[in-house]
């Protein structure tokens, strides 16, 4: 055993000391595993070049196209040990083979997930893609959804992740039962197309680019919609697609409670769909709806059917590292948020002690839970600091030689 692992160990086997004498009623052990078991899903747009609504700001080595996004994601999957899987975007990932996209995929060590269409950069969907007036147009679009559905086939992935950018800018310009039934009998289709061990996730934004109305304007109508659709269709949770001051995690706990969560695009935001990096303004909202994640999860054995992935455009940071902070972040909040002694916190519910309630979820979020995420990436294989190994790596630097051919 070498230097490094005998002083994790040392520090893991001292935080359960420290739990033990704080009278605490967690299980480490348990919550090592259940981290090691943790899956994130990162999206290919994350590599490559983006930028806000002024101008693309170029990153060196940034990845040109998807083989090298998929290079880019096994890196970080390299280095975590805990992101196998990349979300593609149609057509920005689109190529020729995808059964060889496939097989490069896997030959990196990691797997195509979600697929998603884009039913929003076309001089046809100005009006609305799904929901557009012209007959013509919605064709267009669930034409473009069933393309998915095959991709999703040949690739081997199971969800279908749909984003509507449909909307109105001014009153009067579309009739929102027309739309709204547009829309439905569109989604209607594509579900029907879908294999019985896939899944569709709706997800929902409140504005933007619609400044007036938004077809699929929140948690409720994706859910309403979905639970139309049947079974397979479910809602996808943005962290980046609410009002400002929504209570996030009690709409996760809906959901949860109603069977209908279905997954996640990780991110954050300060004002609007900023696409920040997750737990980077809120850390303890993060927290928190992790926290109704890790109860449900207790309820299920310890897994649920969710999809966690990451939606994150990195327009000012470097690429890599800014995804690799995110996995951290949320490796973080999902560690203390198992450590939240459940039973301490529901006594205090029951009880009415308020202020007994909240100190138990803020004195797990006050923990310091390094030891225990060092023991996970010990024991998973993978570096102890992820960050600092991707800057020592040399990674970046023989890509951007590369990439600049």
């Amino acid at each position: 055993m070498d230097r490094d692992h005998r002083t994790v160990e040392q520090e893991y086997e001292h935080l359960k000391s420290r739990l033990a004498e704080s009278g605490m009623d967690v299980d480490l052990d348990e919550a090592k595993e259940r981290l090691k078991r943790q899956r994130l899903e990162t999206p290919s747009w994350g590599y490559g070049d983006s930028g806000t609504r002024f101008y693309v700001f170029k990153k060196p080595g940034a990845a040109r196209n998807v083989y090298e996004k998929l290079q880019d994601a096994a890196e970080v999957h390299r280095l975590t040990g805990v992101t196998p899987t990349v979300a593609l975007h149609i057509p920005w990932d689109k190529v020729d083979d995808y059964t060889a996209l496939k097989r490069y995929a896997e030959d990196l060590g990691v797997k195509i997930g979600a697929i998603n269409p884009n039913l929003f950069q076309d001089d046809d969907y100005m009006l609305g893609s799904i929901t557009h007036p012209d007959p013509g147009v919605r064709k267009k679009a669930v034409a473009h959804m069933l393309e998915c559905v095959d991709i999703m086939r040949t690739v081997g992935s199971k969800t279908l992740s749909i984003w509507l950018a449909d909307g109105t800018n001014y009153p009067g310009q579309g009739d929102f039962r027309d739309r709204k039934r547009w829309m439905t009998e569109c989604l209607e289709e594509v579900y029907q197309s879908l294999d019985e061990d896939m899944k569709m996730l709706l997800e929902y934004k409140f504005f933007e680019p619609g400044f007036y109305h938004t077809d699929l304007a929140d948690w409720g109508m994706a859910t309403i919609t979905a639970m139309k659709l049947g079974p397979k269709a479910k809602t996808l949770v943005d962290l980046g697609h609410h009002p400002l001051g929504t209570n996030i995690q009690h709409i996760v706990a809906f959901l949860i409670d109603e069977g209908r969560l279905g997954g996640f695009h990780f991110n954050s935001k300060k004002y609007a769909d900023d696409d920040l990096t997750a737990g980077s303004n809120d850390p303890y909202e993060l927290f928190l709806i992790f926290n109704e994640l890790a109860r449900a999860e207790n309820e299920a054995g310890g897994r649920l059917d969710v999809d966690y992935m990451i939606d994150q455009s990195h327009n000012v940071k470097p690429k890599i590292p800014a995804m690799i902070q995110t996995v951290m972040n949320l490796q973080r909040a999902y560690a203390k948020a198992l450590l939240v002694d459940r039973k301490a916190l529901a006594r205090a519910q029951q009880e009415g002690d308020i202020i007994g309630a909240e100190r138990v979820l803020v004195d797990a979020f006050n923990l310091d839970v390094e030891p225990l995420l060092r023991m996970v990436r010990a024991e998973l294989g993978v570096p102890l600091d992820p960050l600092k190994a991707f800057a020592e790596s040399g990674y970046l630097e023989r890509v951007i030689k590369e990439r600049s051919r």
